[in-house]
């Protein structure tokens, strides 16, 4: 994988990690085992793998075990007071924390998806020009995660971010200004959502 930090210094990394898990008994997903070690911690590797160097991990439940248990040194770890009440707030929360910062970018991805990997985002962080810049990874033709935000776009997403739908209002009223980035051949987009789904973790 080649070093992409120089030319996406720009880009910030967003990993959305603080859902609890409802239909998996109230396990959070940041917690979940993959590979031997959380999950949360395998999120922020493929982000620091394809080339983000600017990571903020936005937690939720069982936040103060995550801090425990995970190890995220180097990733800037930011609260979602609000995060029970779906990704919308959570997604407020991380692109809050980017204020100041000098990010141009957000690179949002989220933390149950364990089949895309850094091929796939660094894909989507290819499609980066500028503040107005907005992008999407697609699984044959249908979008999906990542998805890439140039700051202009940060306070209409922030505005529209409701409940469990994210950026969805906002990236379909902004369809014709979206690019989409074919990534099915290097990544499968499921989501760790019920106890069927487990049997993707390693």
């Amino acid at each position: 994988m080649t070093d992409n930090r120089d030319r996406y210094g720009e880009i910030a990394g967003l990993l959305l990690a603080a859902g609890g898990g409802r239909r998996l008994g109230g396990r959070p997903k940041a917690l979940l085992t993959h590979r031997g070690r959380p999950l949360v911690e395998h999120a922020a590797g493929v982000l620091r793998a394809a080339g983000c160097g600017r990571i903020h991990v936005v937690l939720g439940a069982a936040a103060d075990e995550v801090r425990e248990r995970a190890e995220l040194g180097g990733c800037v770890l930011v609260d979602s007071p609000d995060w029970a009440a779906g990704m919308g707030s959570s997604l407020r929360a991380g692109l809050g924390s980017l204020a100041g910062t000098g990010a141009r970018a957000a690179l949002v991805s989220l933390v149950d998806q364990p089949g895309i990997g850094p091929e796939a985002v660094a894909r989507v962080l290819g499609a980066y020009e500028d503040e107005t810049s907005l992008a999407a990874a697609a699984y044959a033709g249908v979008r999906g995660h990542p998805v890439l935000f140039g700051a202009a776009h940060w306070p209409g997403i922030a505005a529209t971010a409701t409940g469990d739908r994210g950026a969805r209002a906002y990236l379909n009223g902004h369809a014709a200004a979206l690019r989409l980035v074919e990534c099915a051949d290097v990544a499968e987009p499921y989501d760790i959502d019920t106890e069927a789904d487990l049997e993707h973790l390693e």
